[in-house]
């Protein structure tokens, strides 16, 4: 049987034929900000699809914009969704009476932790507990040449329940510099190095109390032998008789746990 030869019959006609969809590429990610008016309207860049069939580019050109904008927009959707913001927990009335005087505690990345909750999300507690070395501590309400103690503690060790070894000494700096403290700079006479914070796991929340006092003049602070021999179970009313500080010139606390509970 005779075979025809296509190719010398020329391009063929057919009023019924339509072309493949011409689809382009969808960016993986955009800012969440993108709306679909904004796709919409780029597309309108985009070249035009021939086609046999009146009225056909119109109605393609459409489809596309549409599967492109509703792609755009579920993008944007899973965006918001990994990139949500931390919600900074307040403490209960309780505890929120025990910060007094404006006390700033500053910690990279998280800002400033006074009185609140550390929050779990972008590994703040792990970061708190194993990364980040002490914070900067602001009190904008420092009197410039004069000297202040900061203290900062643990009163639930091993746990709020059971607090037999309060207080847990994890820092404590005398002869600061009112003038550095307005600028958030902890600079002094270490007598107890900076300890992270750490509870122990599936030991609740554990309050971080950072207390300001202000020195007395000419007076030389230290830690006893047997003081410096152990950070748990601190006297620290006794620390404060003892040099005469008083109450504090102001004092806040921040919560947290251990970062896998």
């Amino acid at each position: 049987m005779p075979t025809r030869d296509d190719s010398a019959a020329g391009p063929r006609s057919c009023s019924l034929c339509v072309p493949a969809p011409h689809y382009f590429p969808v960016p993986s990610s955009l800012p969440s900000k993108e709306t679909i008016s904004t796709a919409t309207s780029n597309l309108q860049a985009l070249p035009r699809s021939r086609s046999a069939i009146p009225g056909t580019p119109g109605r393609m050109r459409l489809l596309s914009a549409v599967l492109v904008a509703l792609s755009l927009f579920l993008t944007g959707v899973r965006g918001n969704h990994t990139s949500r913001t931390c919600i900074f927990q307040t403490l209960n009335d309780s505890d929120k009476g025990f910060c007094k005087g404006d006390l700033e505690v500053i910690y990279p990345n998280v800002g400033d932790v006074s009185c609140s909750y550390i929050p779990k999300c972008h590994g703040y507690r792990r970061q708190i507990s194993r990364d980040w070395g002490s914070p900067h501590v602001r009190y904008a309400w420092a009197e410039k040449h004069k000297k202040y103690v900061l203290v900062m503690v643990d009163p639930d060790a091993p746990n709020r329940a059971n607090p037999r070894h309060r207080y847990w000494r994890h820092w404590v700096v005398t002869d600061i510099l009112g003038a550095d403290l307005r600028v958030g700079k902890v600079k002094g006479r270490v007598l107890s190095g900076y300890v992270r914070p750490s509870p122990p796991p599936h030991s609740g929340y554990h309050r971080y109390q950072v207390r300001l006092y202000a020195q007395p003049a000419h007076e030389h602070i230290s830690l006893s032998p047997e003081e410096d021999a152990s950070l748990g179970s601190w006297d620290l009313k006794g620390f404060v008789d003892d040099f005469g500080l008083g109450y504090p010139v102001a004092k806040t606390q921040f919560l947290t746990k251990y970062y896998e509970d």
